[in-house]
C-alpha cells in the first residue's frame, strides 16, 4: 500500500511490483514500472505521480511524464514511466519505492471564446521575459 513518509508529507511513497523480476534501465532508456496497485478516486480529485527527489538526485532517475495524471474514471493498474538520465545502468528492484503519488482537488472549466482577451501589464510576455536577476 502507499504510505506518507512523515506526518507531513504531501506524497505517499508507492512500490515497484515486479513479481517476474527486477529491471535494468541503461542510461536514457525509459519502462513502464507495475505498481500493483489499482485505486478508485471521487469525482473532482486526481492522483499526480511525481518522482522521488532522492532517486532523482543521487541516481539521476525520474518520472518521464510528470507529473503523471490518474483520473478519478480510471480503474487499471497504476503505472510509472521511469527514465535512467545517468550515465550506468540502474536496476529497478521489486518493492522499491519509485515514485510518489499526491492525491489533489481539481475544478473543471466550461470555455467561451472570446475575439480579444483582456489586456494585462504581463501581456503576452513568457518564457523568462522578466530576466534573470
Amino acid at each position: 500500500m502507499p504510505q506518507y513518509a512523515t506526518d507531513f508529507s504531501a506524497g505517499m511513497d508507492i512500490r515497484a511490483y515486479l513479481p517476474e523480476g527486477n529491471v535494468v534501465l541503461k542510461p536514457l532508456e525509459r519502462a513502464l514500472i507495475k505498481t500493483g496497485l489499482f485505486i478508485e478516486l471521487e469525482e473532482g480529485y486526481e492522483a499526480q505521480i511525481r518522482p522521488r527527489s532522492g532517486l532523482a538526485l543521487k541516481k539521476g532517475i525520474t518520472v518521464l511524464n510528470s507529473p503523471g495524471t490518474i483520473d478519478a474514471d480510471y480503474r487499471g493498474e497504476i503505472g510509472v514511466v521511469l527514465v535512467n538520465l545517468s550515465n550506468q545502468d540502474f536496476v529497478v528492484e521489486d518493492g522499491e519505492r519509485v515514485a510518489q503519488m499526491v492525491i489533489a482537488k481539481h475544478e473543471r472549466v466550461d470555455w467561451e471564446v472570446v475575439e480579444v482577451l483582456s489586456d494585462t501589464v504581463r501581456g503576452d510576455g513568457g518564457f523568462g521575459h522578466t530576466g534573470i536577476k
